[in-house]
């Protein structure tokens, strides 16, 4: 737990450092304290039981560098799908293939299964409709290149490898 209070207690001192400029000593002290009571208070609600499993997941344990990777490819993959669905949008024949796809998720984490439904509601011309059972995913698709990268489970391993796992 000590750890934990220690990643986040650093997190929050950089962010406070970046964002207020200060340099002064009582200013830099004041932060440190800050970031540590805030971290101390916060620290239980950075875990997630999951009951099926009878295991504990934080959301501190997760690679920082593999994390930044996913969300810098998530953006690439936004943009390159936004692009898509305006082109649509501006063509006369407005040429869409809905696809409604079901799948099954492998995740024993609920917090990765989380990201996954944001990053599929995040990227334009996806929807997750349902979960059902907490791992059978019905997701609308406007065209079959969106849907694509969900049936060859790209997503699903690039937020695996954010955790750790083996997808």
């Amino acid at each position: 737990m000590t750890k934990y209070w220690l990643k986040v207690t650093i997190i929050l001192y950089i962010l406070w450092l970046l964002l207020s400029g200060k340099t002064e000593a009582k200013f830099l002290l004041t932060g440190l304290v800050a970031a540590g009571v805030i971290s101390w208070l916060c620290l239980k609600s950075l875990w997630i039981f999951n009951e099926k499993k009878q295991n504990a997941y934080s959301l501190l344990d997760i690679s920082l560098w593999r994390f930044a990777r996913y969300w810098l490819w998530l953006f690439v993959e936004i943009v390159k799908a936004s692009l898509d669905v305006a082109k649509i949008v501006v063509k006369r024949k407005m040429p869409v293939d809905p696809q409604l796809i079901e799948f099954d998720c492998r995740f024993d984490n609920p917090i990765a299964t989380a990201m996954l439904i944001n990053s599929i509601i995040l990227t334009p011309g996806t929807v997750t409709i349902d979960v059902l059972d907490g791992n059978h995913f019905v997701v609308h698709a406007l065209t079959y290149d969106a849907a694509k990268g969900l049936i060859e489970e790209e997503m699903q391993r690039k937020i695996a490898a954010v955790f750790g796992q083996a997808y």
